[in-house]
């Protein structure tokens, strides 16, 4: 038995409308051409979305690499940022005669920054502890010392330095903790 939809009657009893149904595998459009190739995309359209695929995954990938750098150059900055630091605070602990002593204080020191999963050498930092006269005229300039430590390091082919500087004077803080 033949419906309706087969005869080309719409199914609620009207004619059918001529474009109202997709021309499929054996359907003819109103003016008789069968449909070919509009289901696919074409050759061109494919390339430019494989190469947008492409270059997306291209920067994700820079982008993520790019930041594993930013991380562990931090990383080093911090290491260095607190090593200056145990550096100052023990020159804040040298009495007035220590530091004037000359040899008293070592004028260079290395620390290592090891790596967390004990495959590699680390870094190495190399640093020196600079004691001179304080670049005043003031009545007071015999009792004062400026300390200056300077660190380096290698960071990858990168050479990097910090620096950190203070004042201490004869009748300073180290008063207090002796």
């Amino acid at each position: 038995m033949i419906n309706r939809q087969q005869r080309g009657q719409d199914p609620n009893g009207g004619n059918l409308v001529a474009g109202a149904f997709p021309a499929g595998p054996g359907r003819r459009r109103a003016g008789g051409a069968a449909r070919v190739g509009q289901a696919a995309f074409s050759l061109v359209e494919v390339l430019v979305a494989v190469s947008i695929v492409g270059v997306l995954f291209v920067t994700m990938y820079v982008g993520i690499t790019s930041g594993f750098g930013v991380v562990q150059v931090a990383r080093e900055n911090q290491r260095a940022t607190q090593i200056l630091l145990e550096k100052m605070e023990t020159i804040r602990l040298y009495s007035w005669d220590q530091l004037s002593t000359p040899g008293f204080i070592p004028a260079s020191f290395s620390s290592s920054f090891y790596t967390t999963n004990g495959v590699g050498t680390g870094i190495l930092y190399t640093g020196s502890v600079a004691i001179a006269a304080a670049p005043i005229t003031e009545s007071y300039s015999n009792d004062l010392v400026q300390v200056t430590v300077q660190i380096g390091w290698m960071s990858g082919n990168v050479a990097r330095s910090r620096s950190m500087s203070t004042f201490v004077s004869r009748y300073g803080l180290q008063n207090y903790i002796y």
